[in-house]
């Protein structure tokens, strides 16, 4: 009964560490991403670190890293020129969705014409989230939920009728709001550190 016990352990065990890799080594079902995760070579800039193991290609990490390109044509200087160091945490952004094969575990269907899947309330850590809202807080938008509502009739993503450009303080007013607002809740604030 032991040797039962013991294989029995052995076994759960195992599919645990199976599906921890399924789960943890997975590409989403969206627009520019790989079907599979794997060494890229070489990647462009701030996605350089998923170079070893890569839902994007090397074409797509160049692109996450241009202000208007062909990725999903938005134009992040739609209420006058976005500020580098905010910019900066954008192109992060777009490194993290297109090439990190960890997202797995906040993985959720989508229904829309672009992708099949999104991420849903992926936690961020506090000082990232609060140095993202410091770094872009100058920055103006008209709009606190980006993924919708865009007047797109230019092929470009415009300021909807109606609305008016203000600061990110004024949109986003604690860095909670910018981090789980911008993007229709992919991320999640949490007081957890980095580390």
């Amino acid at each position: 009964m032991a040797v039962l016990g013991v294989v029995l352990g052995l076994l759960v065990a195992c599919i645990a560490a199976a599906a921890k890799e399924l789960v943890l080594n997975v590409c989403m079902d969206a627009k520019h991403h790989k079907t599979q995760p794997g060494p890229e070579g070489a990647l462009h800039g701030q996605c350089a670190p998923w170079k070893d193991n890569a839902c994007c290609t090397a074409q797509t990490s160049t692109e996450a890293h241009k202000d208007q390109s062909y990725l999903y044509s938005f134009n992040w200087h739609h209420c006058g020129v976005m500020p580098e160091k905010c910019r900066q945490h954008f192109i992060q952004d777009k490194c993290l969705y297109e090439c990190s094969p960890n997202l797995g575990p906040w993985i959720q269907q989508a229904d829309s014409s672009w992708r099949r899947q999104r991420i849903l309330h992926v936690p961020l850590c506090k000082e990232d989230c609060e140095q993202w809202w410091e770094d872009c807080k100058d920055a103006r938008t008209c709009k606190e939920n980006w993924h919708k509502g865009w007047n797109w009739t230019t092929g470009t993503n415009r300021c909807p009728r109606g609305s008016r450009c203000r600061p990110f303080w004024s949109v986003f007013p604690r860095p909670a709001d910018l981090c789980e607002k911008i993007w229709s809740n992919s991320y999640k604030y949490t007081q957890e550190h980095r580390g």
